[in-house]
C-alpha cells in the first residue's frame, strides 16, 4: 500500500529518496553490533529506556557510546563483520540513472557509515552534510566521542538526527518523498513521507498505526516497487497504483 498526500499522480512523480542506514542499508544494525561487542552490558538497559520512550535517541547514544572502551582495530573488526545489502549498490545506480536524489539519514555514526559505503563502492555518492546526515563519531585511542550536527534544538523527540526536519528541509515541497527504513528511529520520518518502504520494527509500527507502506526485505524489492509504481499512468493516482502493485 501507499501513503499518499493529495494531488500527486504517477506521471508527475519524480521522487526524492531518503534511506535509513543501520538495518536498512546494512543487513544488521551496526550500532548494536558495536555496542554488543565493545560496550559494557549496561548499554542494553539504556536501550530499553529509549524503546519505552523515557529518553530520546540522542541521550541514548551519548550514554551508550560512553560505555565503549576498545582499540580501534576492534572497532573496525566489528564494523567490517556487518554486510551492506547486496542490492544497495545496484539500487544507487538505478536511482542515479533516473536522476532521483538519494539521501542517507541516520542516528548512527558517520565514521561507520563512510567506512561501509566505501566498502560497497558508493562512498562518492554520499557526502557528509550534503547527502549523508548522521551523528559525528570521533575515535580517540580506546574512547569514542559523539556530537550531533543534525539534531536541531529544540527537537521534540530528542532525536540524535532529526530525520523529519531534514526531509522537510531537503525536498522542494513538489517532489514526492520516498522513505526506506527498518527501525523505531524512523517512526517520525514516515509522518512526512509520501511513499514508505518498511521492514522489522518500522513495518510493525506502520501496521499498528494504520500507516500505509510497502514491506521489503532488500533494495531489489524497493527498486521493483518503485519501477512498478512509477509507470506513467496519467489518469491513475498513487493509491490506485498501490492497489495494482499489491
Amino acid at each position: 500500500m501507499i501513503k499518499k498526500k493529495g494531488g500527486i499522480t504517477t506521471h508527475e512523480m519524480e521522487p526524492v529518496i531518503f534511506c535509513d542506514f543501520d538495518g536498512t542499508i546494512t543487513q544488521l544494525d551496526v550500532t548494536d553490533q558495536i555496542l554488543s561487542q565493545l560496550a559494557h552490558p549496561s548499554w542494553r538497559e539504556i536501550e530499553q529506556q529509549w524503546m519505552q520512550g523515557l529518553i530520546g535517541s540522542r541521550e541514548c547514544l551519548e550514554r551508550q557510546i560512553a560505555l565503549v572502551n576498545a582499540p580501534t582495530e576492534d572497532l573496525h573488526a566489528a564494523i567490517d563483520a556487518v554486510a551492506v545489502d547486496t542490492d544497495f549498490t545496484a539500487f544507487c545506480k538505478f536511482a542515479r540513472k533516473k536522476r532521483w536524489p538519494i539521501y542517507v539519514l541516520s542516528d548512527g555514526f558517520d565514521y561507520v557509515i563512510r567506512r561501509m559505503l566505501k566498502s560497497a563502492g558508493v562512498e562518492k555518492q554520499f557526502r557528509s552534510g550534503s547527502t549523508l546526515f548522521a551523528s559525528a563519531l570521533q575515535v580517540d585511542g580506546r574512547r569514542l566521542t559523539l556530537s550531533f550536527p543534525h539534531s536541531p534544538e529544540p527537537c521534540a523527540h530528542g532525536c540524535a538526527t532529526c530525520k523529519a526536519a531534514l526531509i522537510n528541509r531537503l525536498h522542494d515541497g513538489r517532489r514526492p518523498v520516498v522513505f526506506v527504513g527498518d527501525g523505531m528511529s524512523d517512526r517520525f520520518a514516515v509522518d512526512v513521507a509520501d511513499v514508505i518502504f518498511a521492514k522489522r520494527q518500522l513495518l510493525a509500527h506502520c501496521r499498528a498505526n494504520g500507516i500505509a507502506c510497502h514491506p521489503f526485505e532488500t533494495f531489489k524489492d524497493v527498486q521493483n516497487g518503485l519501477e512498478s509504481l512509477l509507470v506513467p499512468l496519467p489518469a491513475r493516482r498513487l493509491r490506485q497504483a498501490a492497489v495494482a502493485l499489491s
